[in-house]
């Protein structure tokens, strides 16, 4: 009837003559080429010379739903007419590209929906098409609502001949998704009363509104009815404000951070979120009031709420994770209930692994700095002729090189590399650990529980990290004598013996513990600040947070880390000698004054702030990269949210084969019934 619609391109005129970004910058279309050789991979039917996929084969093999021998037909044939617009079980060429063409627009999820109304291909969609399909889906199965209401014939007329184009389809889809609602409501209703039973309630919205459900909002349907107040009746406003309240949670989330100054981890109270929410939208007091029943519901929070009160319960659904490309992606376990010790050792020595990469890779950025604030620490004024070999850390630089080449910046590399692995793998393993230990069963992690963390992490740390910091420093201030005899890390661990590797480790303590202390709770906060309005990090927002949450914490115990260089370097003759923490800071302090104590202060910072923002960065990327699913808790900001229905969620697809726009296919087609609660019957029906 519509011959020359195989090569009409879906009637939208889809641009496919050049690659073009959807628009969430993430989906990129596939060139003519690319989905030629896919094509051809899955074209099994030839006719008069042209190749074909099989409508079947395209849902089953390609698109990989509805595979199972007792897969629904119907909803099989429902789905392949949305590409097939010939409707003769044959998807050609020009269909398949069209179909990725319109899988990268914006509006990909509306139009799809379209399509898949539009059964006869012509553009326009009558009230018998839109009831020969409302008709299959599990919906109406279960509940056979009115279908002859004044609603309908407000869309398609009294006589119900009018036909809805696309842009009037979009938002009558909109509007019956909410009808559907009304409708059960007053079949449920007998009386007419306007009042349902909770149970009912419970009943409706597990029948009708399941995709809005969230399973701790599931869990407590029934304790939710009637506001929380073990009211045993659901009246109509309230039904229709929880409906609304659960549609818009995107605009919540908004609505909150507008409340709490962008600030996720402040708690708002009931009048602060009203306050907003008349400044901002539309949302009633009684949405508002569900949504605090709600978190009071699922956390025990009396008249309060945080960010994560609103992620478990914003429907999943409407928004999906983009994962970075991954390497690797394991589940240790299929649900955190699996989750056991082995599992948990597993997991610290996933993390103490990728830590100590980490630390290897931000150490080996920053070394020459490293080297340059450790001299500049151990210049010591007093009666010793010449001993102020640099005027500044710039000049130290600069001297080094011209006396010890480039490679001189990178004296004592090699034992610092071997110990600082360990090093920062044991901080970043045990800051984790306890964090973990420490977070509440909510999520939410106080700024104490952080600071206690960033101090075991400190403490852990030092085991390694005082040897490791004796023999770099000898090594380091090695060049500034001139000596035939060649100093090697050995020739050091032999000198100073087990118990001399851990000279000075008092000042360690004294400058780890309060730097760790410091650090991971500033990054943490820093690195939320940085995060989009959607939470994700990038790896450029982490770098800068990590960098920047090394200047306050690297400066402010500066004077611990040159008490510890003085005492663990070996005192040339003429020098003073110390004769322990107490003993050395006395004497710093009366021969060269309290601005002794900040000596290197520019050094460091430039040192430790860049080795941190690398090390972090790094392990950061690697958990994204070599991603192992251990049932307990990820780096937030990892997970990139974008809308479902934008042109896809970026799942990663089961079949290669998905390229260009059919990256979004899955979560479109999951989307359609996310979104507008179109769920068609997966396997036949038992008659």
């Amino acid at each position: 009837m519509f011959t020359g619609m195989r090569n009409s391109t879906w009637g939208f005129r889809p641009k496919i003559a050049h690659c073009q970004e959807s628009h969430n910058g993430y989906l990129k279309r596939a060139t003519t080429e690319q989905l030629l050789e896919v094509f051809n991979k899955y074209a099994t039917v030839e006719k008069q010379g042209e190749k074909y996929i099989n409508s079947v084969d395209f849902i089953k093999n390609y698109i990989g739903i509805l595979n199972e021998p007792s897969s629904d037909l119907d909803s099989l044939r429902l789905l392949s007419g949305i590409v097939d617009t010939n409707k003769d079980g044959l998807i050609s060429f020009a269909e398949f590209q069209a179909f990725e063409s319109l899988l990268s627009e914006p509006d990909a999820l509306y139009k799809v929906a379209f399509h898949l109304f539009d059964i006869n291909g012509n553009g326009e969609i009558s009230y018998d098409e839109f009831v020969s399909v409302i008709k299959k889906t599990e919906l109406y199965l279960k509940i056979p609502f009115n279908l002859d209401s004044q609603f309908m014939k407000l869309y398609f007329g009294e006589k119900k001949n009018r036909l809805i184009n696309y842009s009037e389809f979009a938002q009558f889809l909109h509007d019956f998704h909410e009808e559907c609602g009304t409708e059960i409501f007053r079949i449920f209703d007998k009386s007419g009363s306007g009042f349902i039973s909770a149970n009912d309630f419970q009943e409706i919205m597990l029948l009708s509104k399941s995709h809005l459900l969230t399973s701790g909002v599931r869990d407590n349907l029934l304790p939710a009815a009637g506001g929380g107040q073990g009211v045993h009746r659901v009246s109509f406003p309230y039904f229709m404000a929880f409906i609304s309240l659960l549609n818009n949670m995107e605009l919540v989330k908004r609505i909150y951070l507008n409340a709490s100054n962008e600030n996720r981890n402040r708690e708002v109270t009931k009048d602060e979120f009203l306050y907003s929410t008349q400044v901002m939208s539309q949302i009633t007091p009684l949405e508002v009031d569900i949504l605090f029943t709600l978190c009071h519901l699922l956390h025990q929070r009396a008249g309060k709420i945080i960010y994560n009160d609103l992620q478990s319960i914003t429907p999943e659904q409407y928004y999906k994770e983009i994962h970075n490309r991954r390497i690797a992606e394991i589940h240790a376990v299929s649900s955190p209930s699996d989750r056991g010790v082995f599992i948990q050792v597993l997991e610290s020595l996933y993390r103490f692994t990728l830590g100590s990469i980490s630390g290897a890779i931000g150490a080996t950025a920053v070394y020459p700095i490293d080297l340059v604030k450790t001299r500049m620490q151990n210049q010591r004024a007093g009666s010793f002729i010449g001993e102020l070999m640099y005027r500044n850390s710039f000049d130290c630089f600069k001297k080094v090189i011209r006396h010890e080449g480039i490679f001189g910046l990178y004296r004592g590399l090699l034992p610092q590399l071997i110990g600082v692995a360990p090093e920062k793998a044991a901080k970043l393993t045990v800051n984790d650990l306890v964090r973990d230990k420490l977070r509440q069963e909510n999520g939410d992690l106080a700024v104490s529980a952080e600071i206690i963390a960033g101090a075991c992490a400190g403490f852990s740390q030092v085991i390694f990290t005082n040897p490791l910091e004796i023999v770099k420093i000898r090594l380091q201030v090695a060049g500034e004598i001139a000596s035939t005899k060649k100093l090697s890390a050995i020739t050091v661990i032999k000198e100073l013996g087990f118990f001399g590797l851990y000279k000075g480790a008092k000042a360690c303590f004294l400058r780890d513990i309060p730097f760790s202390a410091i650090y991971f709770p500033a990054y943490n906060h820093v690195k939320q600040a940085f995060a989009d309005e959607k939470g994700y990090n990038h790896p450029l927002s982490l770098l800068a947070a990590g960098c920047i949450a090394g200047v306050p914490a690297a400066s402010l115990v500066t004077p611990a880390d040159v008490i510890k260089t003085r005492l663990q370097v070996v005192a040339r003759k003429g020098q003073t000698t110390y004769n322990g923490l107490v003993d050395c800071a006395m004497k710093i302090y009366k021969e060269e004054g309290p601005r002794a104590f900040w000596k290197g202060t520019g050094a460091r910072v430039f040192r430790s702030s860049p080795q941190f923002g690398v090390t972090l960065l790094s392990y950061e990327i690697l958990q994204r990269l070599f991603y192992v699913d251990f049932g307990g808790s990820r780096p937030s900001g990892s997970e990139k949210l974008v809308s479902v229905h934008g042109a896809g969620d970026g799942i990663t697809p089961s079949n290669s084969d998905h390229i260009g726009g059919y990256h979004a296919v899955l979560p479109i087609l999951e989307g359609i019934e996310s979104k507008f609660g179109l769920v068609f019957p997966k396997t036949k029906s038992e008659k």
